[in-house]
């Protein structure tokens, strides 16, 4: 089988278990390959435009694998990133559909609205704070495809860096007025604290993950725009839900987001 036909393979397999909402095994062992993350991407990319074809609306990316130890916990020495659409935003204190995930977990991050497109090829660190229009406190619900989370940087990145939903706050906030890199970070679930961090647990500083994101998309011509989110990446320890949990994630100057997720009908 030629790598073109275990690529479509793969995602083909990735599609399925969205759709029957069954996990499939690891698509590495069909890829040949844990570390291959060019591989990974055109899988990716394989389901990024068949949703596209069909009338999904991109909103934006994600950045994963943001955190060192989560990097050494899988063999990578970078971040990779995902394709957000419009179906998967939630509003601060809306409930999600338990039906639309497999095996979510939260993680608190900041999220970025940028203002100005960001196709300069490689970008400053000012390019990120002037192309930005606000910042808002958000909840990462991941999600995998892959039975048991078994996962390694080929199938993490080929499935859409394991997306699942997104929830956005609803203050924005300029940049002038916090400081993303020292904000503080606690998320709870039902009441009970189970994820604390702060924004220089995300490669230093929120805007160094967006730009590393800005130059990626960049050289891969689809550069992120205006009006994009940009979800920068976990400030802590992603914890399992189940339905009917609560969870809610405060930022001190940068504000609360809170989500439930539904019970299953």
């Amino acid at each position: 089988m030629t790598s073109h036909e275990l690529i479509a393979q793969a995602a083909a397999q990735l599609r399925a278990a969205a759709e029957n909402s069954t996990p499939c095994g690891p698509v590495r062992d069909l890829l040949g390959t844990a570390t291959d993350i060019d591989t990974g991407y055109a899988v990716q990319e394989v389901n990024t435009s068949l949703d596209i074809a069909a009338g999904r609306r991109v909103s934006g990316r994600k950045i994963g694998v943001t955190s060192k130890a989560v990097q050494a916990q899988i063999g990578v020495d970078q971040p990779d990133f995902g394709t957000l659409f419009v179906d998967m935003e939630v509003g601060d204190g809306v409930e999600m559909e338990a039906a639309r995930l497999l095996q979510p977990r939260a993680e608190a991050e900041v999220a970025l609205v940028l203002e100005h497109d960001l196709d300069k090829g490689e970008h400053s660190f000012n390019d990120i704070i002037r192309a930005t229009a606000y910042a808002l406190p958000s909840i990462e619900v991941v999600d995998s495809r892959i039975a048991g989370w078994d996962i390694r940087i080929v199938d993490t990145v080929a499935d859409n860096a394991s997306c699942g939903l997104y929830v956005l706050g609803g203050r924005p906030i300029p940049l002038r007025s916090v400081d993303l890199r020292t904000i503080p970070m606690s998320m709870r679930i039902n009441g009970g604290e189970v994820s604390t961090g702060s924004g220089a647990a995300c490669l230093g500083h929120p805007l160094h993950a967006a730009r590393w994101l800005a130059d990626t998309m960049s050289q891969r011509g689809t550069p992120l725009r205006a009006g994009d989110v940009v979800m920068t990446g976990a400030l802590g320890p992603m914890q399992p839900l189940s339905p009917g949990d609560e969870v809610d994630a405060d930022f001190g100057d940068l504000g609360t987001v809170t989500t439930r997720l539904g019970e299953i009908a």
